[in-house]
């Protein structure tokens, strides 16, 4: 096992080396100047090559790459063209709100999902199995925007019972943590519901025509002992497999949910760098999110040889 994780972190060198030479590139040659958007609208020639001389944006391509991947590897990210802050600085100030959206949608959708899945799955054909088959197709063709807006008109607007939009961090107070949370973590997580319940579903109905489900039913265990301890957990290889692409595009979705909700987390930041042309933030932001999601594909590696011992071997 230790020699299996120690090849695939090191794979990740390569895919991460990629990454970051595709990423630098594709900045830099698509259209677009930072330097003219921070000189701003009346600025002169003299004073953008002025603000691109200083910047650094003046040198080749590839000198460029090399300055900025030395002082990475001395840790040094670099400094935000637009907000006068080191990355490094802004990325801290910003990942508690990501990380604390992020686990809250994952927790909320995992807990619903999966027993959804199964209840469907335990009563296939009913009107139990249609309306979590109804749930699923309403989740993937609803946009998380247009999920956002409802339940603030609803929930916040109309009923006031939660707050519009902003985050708390959770020194200042779990329950105004936790309240600015509840709708941003629905809003993110209805599509993975609907994902995970739907993958769940199938694979458990799957795994309840196997023989030795049949088996345990002939020694008279009872149902709930069969469906949970014996198909349950044969089909959780492909119910793992769906939630960790959940958790990769929670980076997509965390984007989206953070503008509709005014959340300033990793997302808001991205868009922000984006809209900028502010390069070293959009670097470190897409080389870190493609670490974590190599990560998560490490994890889900390893978790699969605990359900399934065979994997092991």
């Amino acid at each position: 096992m230790l020699v299996f994780i120690s090849r695939r972190l090191l794979s990740t060198i390569p895919v991460l080396i990629f990454v970051a030479v595709f990423v630098f590139m594709l900045l830099r040659l698509t259209p677009g100047d930072p330097a003219a958007v921070i000189a701003g609208d009346n600025a002169t020639s003299d004073q953008v090559d002025a603000i691109r001389a200083k910047l650094g944006l003046d040198e080749p391509i590839w000198t460029q790459f090399y300055i900025w991947v030395s002082k990475a590897f001395a840790g040094d990210f670099g400094e935000s063209f637009f907000f006068k802050k080191t990355v490094a600085e802004l990325i801290a100030q910003r990942i508690q709100p990501t990380l604390s959206l992020a686990l809250c949608t994952l927790v909320l959708a995992v807990l619903i999902a999966v027993p959804l899945g199964v209840l469907a799955a335990a009563r296939q054909g009913s009107w139990t199995d249609r309306i979590v088959m109804g749930f699923s197709v309403l989740g993937f063709s609803v946009p998380a925007f247009v999920v956002g807006y409802l339940l603030i008109y609803i929930f916040a607007i109309q009923l006031g019972w939660l707050p519009v939009q902003g985050f708390r961090r959770i020194e200042e107070g779990f329950g105004e943590f936790i309240t600015r949370l509840i709708l941003p973590s629905i809003t993110l997580s209805v599509i993975y519901i609907a994902l995970i319940s739907r993958i769940t579903r199938a694979s458990v109905i799957e795994t309840l025509g196997e023989d030795y489900i049949r088996t345990a039913r002939a020694k008279g265990l009872p149902a709930r002992v069969v469906l949970l301890r014996h198909a349950l957990r044969n089909a959780a290889v492909p119910i793992i497999t769906v939630i960790g692409i959940g958790i990769a595009l929670l980076i997509g979705g965390v984007v989206v949910t953070e503008s509709v909700y005014n959340i300033p987390g990793i997302g808001r930041l991205t868009v922000d760098a984006v809209l900028a042309r502010d390069f070293p933030i959009i670097q470190v932001v897409i080389l870190m999110f493609s670490f974590v999601y190599v990560l998560i594909n490490l994890l889900i590696d390893i978790a699969y040889s605990f359900f399934d011992p065979r994997i092991r071997y």
